[in-house]
């Protein structure tokens, strides 16, 4: 069963919410009318450089949905995932709409007002390799996966999502190799078992590389993975009037327009 978008939002209240310096995102913002969202550029169809060397991509857009949506004006920031986790932004950027999922380690250091979508995570091999199955034939393989990611903890059998259901870990050891997840296809493209015998990524990002390069395929949906807009610790007034915004643009279908447009489909209206 899933947990309904209202009770998540509490959980994120009482689970994600710290109290002091209230206030000072949310007259950043207002006082300059500029909104910073830091995003990952190498992770499409989410956020990446297009041909004409601009970002692009439906973190981008829901971002320049924010920020219209909040009188202000939208400057994108790309610092890298590992710096944008590690929270204590001291203002360099004020949201992170860029594909997190929360789990408890980063909920220590990031505040979580509220999600904005959800797509599973996945299981992709090559093509040609018909040794994997499903995630109980992942033991004792070789694994890429974003550097930083859930999917590595997952693979190390330590993910939890706060307000979600206990993840099923079927499978014994694995030997997992974080890096670009560009670089971990490139790897998997070799062949089964070269570099790689597999990568886990997110759905909609998989279905982008195999139409791209069609020597991968998705084995199985290893488990549901709501993706949360971030902040940095600290000021509830802020993390309300993320949470506000993101609510009007699902009710108005701003969000469901932008996921149409970058996957086909609508992974905004159901998020659990």
């Amino acid at each position: 069963m899933r947990t309904p978008f209202v009770a998540v939002t509490l959980l994120a209240a009482t689970l994600f919410s710290a109290a002091s310096f209230a206030g000072a995102t949310l007259d950043r913002v207002t006082k300059t009318g500029v909104l910073r969202n830091a995003i990952v550029n190498d992770y499409p169809p989410f956020g990446f450089i297009d041909d004409n060397n601009q970002l692009a991509g439906f973190d981008v857009d829901v971002a320049k949905a924010v920020a219209q949506r909040m009188g202000v004006k939208l400057e994108i920031i790309a610092p890298g995932w590992e710096t944008i986790v590690g929270g204590k932004w001291q203002g360099r950027w004020d949201t992170c709409i860029c594909s997190m999922t929360p789990n408890t380690e980063r909920a220590k250091v990031l505040d979580f007002p509220t999600a904005y979508y959800s797509s599973p995570a996945v299981l992709v091999v090559n093509k040609k390799d018909d040794r994997i199955k499903s995630a109980a034939d992942l033991s004792n393989k070789k694994i890429g996966v974003g550097i930083g990611s859930s999917y590595e903890t997952y693979l190390q059998k330590t993910l939890v999502i706060p307000g979600s259901k206990p993840i099923v870990f079927p499978f014994d050891s694995v030997q997992v190799i974080p890096s670009d997840e560009e670089v971990a296809f490139q790897n998997l493209a070799l062949g089964p078992g070269v570099r790689l015998d597999g990568v886990v990524s997110d759905l909609a990002t998989a279905n982008a590389r195999i139409k791209r390069a069609p020597v991968f395929k998705i084995v199985t949906e290893l488990y549901a993975e709501p993706n949360w807009v971030a902040t940095d610790k600290g000021d509830a007034e802020w993390d309300k009037k993320v949470a506000d915004t993101i609510k009007s643009l699902r009710n108005d279908g701003t969000l469901a327009k932008i996921s149409q447009h970058w996957l086909g489909e609508d992974i905004t209206h159901e998020v659990p």
